[in-house]
């Protein structure tokens, strides 16, 4: 069965890959781009939905590709880089949008969905489901937003603070509710105890 934290990708060497990749090597590019976007099309699919997810992910790999060059720090942190860029164009196509789309809602129109008994175990099981994003998107929204970037991103607390514009501390706190959260429901719906504990070991 599916683990929560099954969402980040093998570790590759981002270093040497973002180093090059700013220097023009679409080789190293496309490792730069294979590490990262399995996660960062799942965030963007929890803002916007999943009918104008790639749409909206693709924009964002232009502008990552575009500046690139001006990128400074860790290999590593480029997965808090690019989920800035993506929530920026998350955003930007939200406000853009005349209308809300009928179906495949993102985080705010999933908050507004009635709670479901059956989906918090499911979302556990498979982190890239509609009825997962659902099952987070009932959370608060802080908690759904940290959530989204620690497990489903794999950033720590002090990228996922970057992105959200806030304090690790506050990031932490509202991954640690929300998470929490999440396993009391499997708990009172008497889902299987493993699933539990990779909530906890989450945690």
């Amino acid at each position: 069965m599916g683990r929560v934290c099954e969402g980040v990708a093998p570790e590759v060497d981002l270093d040497t890959a973002v180093s090059a990749a700013q220097r023009g090597d679409e080789t190293a590019f496309r490792v730069v781009y294979r590490a990262v976007q399995p996660q960062l099309l799942q965030y963007v699919r929890s803002l916007v939905g999943p009918v104008d997810a790639e749409d909206v992910a693709s924009e964002a790999w232009l502008q990552i590709a575009r500046d690139l060059p001006n990128f400074r720090g860790p290999g590593e942190s480029i997965r808090g880089w690019a989920a800035r860029i993506a929530r920026n164009r998350a955003l930007d196509h939200i406000r853009a949008r005349s209308r809300r789309p009928v179906s495949g809602a993102g985080v705010d129109e999933l908050v507004q969905l009635p709670d479901r008994s059956d989906t918090a175990g499911e979302a556990l099981d498979a982190v890239a489901t509609d009825r997962a994003l659902a099952a987070i998107a009932s959370l608060p929204r802080e908690q759904a937003e940290a959530v989204l970037l620690r497990v489903v991103m794999g950033l720590d607390s002090t990228s996922a603070a970057l992105v959200l514009g806030k304090r690790p501390g506050s990031v932490r706190m509202a991954t640690h509710r929300g998470l929490r959260r999440l396993a009391e429901l499997l708990e009172n719906d008497g889902q299987r105890s493993d699933v539990t504990f990779s909530v906890s070991k989450a945690l």
